[in-house]
């Protein structure tokens, strides 16, 4: 037996976002504003780098919904910098999913892009991607 799928309005929406080698999974939900980064609250995790807390929150306050929706984020991989990127980018994506009217906003501010810049790989030969070893004439 086949039952059908119920239509209803969305619980929650979601966006991956990718930066470095840092992945978050972003889930937003209609509530009071809790935000919430791998059970940590979003000032905790991100303690004493403000910048980073800023970061994240970027998209929320281009499109004024800061205060609109429970964030839940799953982010691995990377360092803090990496996670606060891709956090940032998944909060945009999982933007679009619930109207996708904000697009032109997010995508003006830098939002929608992933950031390309990845640790160049090292070369043999060479003590890191581009530094040669120190040079002895004798």
């Amino acid at each position: 037996m086949v039952t059908k799928a119920k239509t209803g309005p969305k619980k929650y929406f979601q966006g991956t976002g990718r930066r470095k080698t840092a992945i978050a999974r972003v889930y937003l939900a209609p509530g009071t504003g809790k935000f919430i980064v791998n059970k940590f609250p979003v000032e905790e995790y991100f303690l004493g780098r403000t910048a980073w807390g800023n970061t994240v929150k970027e998209p929320l306050v281009l499109t004024e919904t800061v205060g609109k929706f429970d964030i839940m984020v799953r982010a691995h991989g990377g360092g803090t910098s990496g996670q606060a990127g891709a956090i940032r980018h998944g909060i945009a994506r999982a933007l679009l999913e619930y109207d996708d009217s904000l697009r032109a906003i997010l995508k003006k501010a830098g939002c929608l892009s992933r950031d390309p810049r990845m640790k160049e790989r090292k070369k043999y030969g060479r003590k890191r991607a581009r530094k040669g070893f120190q040079w002895t004439k004798r």
